[in-house]
């Protein structure tokens, strides 16, 4: 036995030097390579914080950080300087209210028929070139508010992960609404669909719709999306109507807050955005027919509105080549939004930029700046309502949305003076997320 005990020390022994030998003769492993800082200069630079113009402009990044900022910023001696003369560095944009991981079609039924009959994984593929394409026109940062079969939650791993390019996404899975709602499927032959069920987001009562919002979070969902009213493009169930009970709203928010999600609330109706604003929503989207009352309410509670202004303006235009029901609806609520946004803007409601993405051809979400200005928003407000609006909604505020030291290095740049042409934020000639230069540079 001793001697069993005393070859097994002995082994032991050697094995431990033998490791520890090894060890000592590895290679020293080499030092990590220290990104090379990357310098922007313009003419011009709008921070996003201030609401003011500065020039010229200069920003330093060192990896995916701002390190300096300002023409007085001493230069690192090794570093790439991209300089893209008369031009604007603008914090990276942020839209609110996006549906990349579902496709455009002008028209409207061959699209609602090509996006029915994809596989899951196929749709993939479509949300991944809708992402780049987001990316590429300076959107570094989305909310998609409503996806079916959790795309966009896997749309979102995939960009983190590394494996597709695209905007720093907060994700929703499937949007909640009511049995025949504006966030129900469309109305199918029974027979031959299942009907969907609070995993696929529809719900009825209101522990069933505390469930809908559990599967979603259980699934990924970084916010949740609501349908409190009818919709402009689905076809069954009018626009303005209530669609959610004071009962179904009080837990899907309440269950949603618990857990540090906020909701987003699709409502163009003003009865079904006030018992959402009074049951504690965050955010009122598109908001066509709120009155000055609910519009005050909602600046008391810090309820933003994202309004999808250029989606009212690309539906209106398309209205005639709707089926007629959907055509109907659509003038209704674009002849209401105008009306609406103005009032917003005089009552002072928190505005945060969203498009609705999807509805018109993805890439063109910055329409939203210049349709705004178009309705008596200045220029500066209107960057603002991404800078300081969507960065605060989505929580994102004190990691990127203005041009900063310390925060992520999510820059754009646009031709010329942006105050003086708010259209240029169309024709990014520079996007960089977190400092990867992702277009222009050159």
């Amino acid at each position: 036995m001793k001697l069993q005990l005393a070859m097994a020390v002995t082994g032991l022994t050697l094995a431990l030097s033998a490791a520890l030998s090894g060890h000592a003769q590895e290679p020293a492993k080499p030092a990590v390579a220290v990104a090379q800082p990357v310098v922007l200069k313009a003419a011009h630079l709008f921070d996003g914080r201030s609401g003011r113009m500065t020039s010229p402009g200069l920003v330093v990044v060192q990896g995916e950080r701002i390190v300096a900022i300002g023409a007085s910023s001493p230069l690192p001696a090794n570093a790439r300087v991209i300089d893209l003369g008369e031009a604007t560095l603008l914090p990276g944009f942020i839209d609110a209210h996006t549906h990349i991981a579902s496709d455009h079609d002008d028209n409207w039924a061959q699209g609602f028929y090509d996006n029915m009959l994809r596989f899951p994984v196929e749709q993939s593929f479509h949300a991944a070139r809708n992402a780049k394409v987001t990316l590429d026109a300076g959107f570094t940062t989305v909310r998609e508010v409503g996806a079916p079969d959790f795309v966009d939650v896997a749309l979102r791993n995939a960009i983190n992960g590394g494996l597709v390019e695209g905007p720093r996404m907060l994700v929703a899975g499937h949007a909640i609404g009511s049995t025949g709602g504006h966030c129900d499927s469309s109305p199918f032959p029974p027979e031959r669909v299942k009907p969907a069920g609070p995993l696929e987001g529809v719900c009825n009562g209101a522990e069933q719709c505390r469930l809908a919002t559990r599967e979603q979070m259980k699934f990924g969902a970084d916010v949740i999306k609501i349908c409190a009213s009818g919709g402009v493009l689905s076809e069954a169930d009018p626009v303005d109507v209530p669609q959610l009970t004071p009962a179904e709203l009080e837990a899907i928010i309440t269950e949603a807050h618990t857990w540090g999600r906020k909701v987003a609330a699709h409502s163009h109706g003003d009865l079904a955005a006030k018992l959402a604003v009074e049951a504690g929503v965050d955010s009122i989207e598109h908001g066509s027919f709120l009155t000055t009352p609910t519009l005050q309410l909602m600046k008391q509670k810090g309820t933003y509105l994202v309004p999808t202004r250029m989606t009212q303006v690309w539906v209106l235009d398309k209205a005639d080549t709707y089926p007629p029901k959907i055509g109907a609806k659509a003038r209704a609520a674009g002849a209401a939004h105008q009306k609406m946004f103005k009032e917003a803007l005089r009552v002072g409601v928190l505005i945060a930029l969203g498009t609705d993405a999807a509805v018109y051809p993805h890439g063109l979400n910055a329409r939203e700046f210049g349709d705004m200005v178009d309705l008596g928003m200045s220029p500066a407000a209107s960057l603002m309502t991404s800078s300081q609006g969507s960065a605060k909604l989505l929580g994102v505020d004190a990691e990127t949305g203005t041009l900063e030291v310390g925060k992520l290095a999510d820059v754009v740049a646009v031709p010329g003076n942006v105050l003086e042409n708010i259209r240029a934020t169309e024709r990014p000639s520079l996007v960089m997320k977190q400092g990867k230069v992702i277009r222009g540079g050159e």
